[in-house]
């Protein structure tokens, strides 16, 4: 399992799993974009690549940083995530460089309004031999 949805009384909350810190914040985003779309079925068309660029003081912010680019490309250039297709985490200057794909977000249609990432009881860690990120999202 990639990503998980957990209880919580006014908002989405979810963790996402990885082998590494890169596939844990891809999946991170996966759960975001589900949220935004909702329980449909929709199959974003990769007709526009984009590179995002995000930095942080430590790795939650990181993630954070990350997941708000997507907030805004959806907000400012109607901008819906398909997938990531290159994601690059230099741990040691809480940096990274990633090149997704998507479409025009109003080809699609979708009621979930994230309105931000909190910090909220979010965190990023390796237990064992994985990745777990957990992030509480303001709907």
């Amino acid at each position: 399992m990639k990503f998980k949805f957990l209880e919580h009384t006014a908002d989405v909350k979810f963790q996402a799993f990885g082998n590494s810190l890169e596939e844990v914040f891809v999946n991170s985003a996966m759960a975001l974009k589900k949220t935004i779309i909702g329980e449909e079925k929709i199959k974003v068309k990769e007709s526009e690549e984009k590179r995002v660029e995000s930095k942080g003081e430590d790795i939650e912010a990181l993630l954070y940083d990350f997941l708000e680019e997507f907030l805004y490309l959806l907000d400012a250039e109607d901008f819906l995530i398909s997938k990531i297709k290159e994601l690059e985490i230099n741990e040691k200057n809480l940096t990274l460089k990633a090149v997704i794909s998507g479409g025009k977000a109003s080809n699609y249609n979708f009621t979930n309004d994230v309105k931000a990432i909190t910090f909220n009881g979010m965190f990023v860690k390796k237990a064992r031999d994985k990745w777990v990120a957990q992030v509480v999202l303001d709907v």
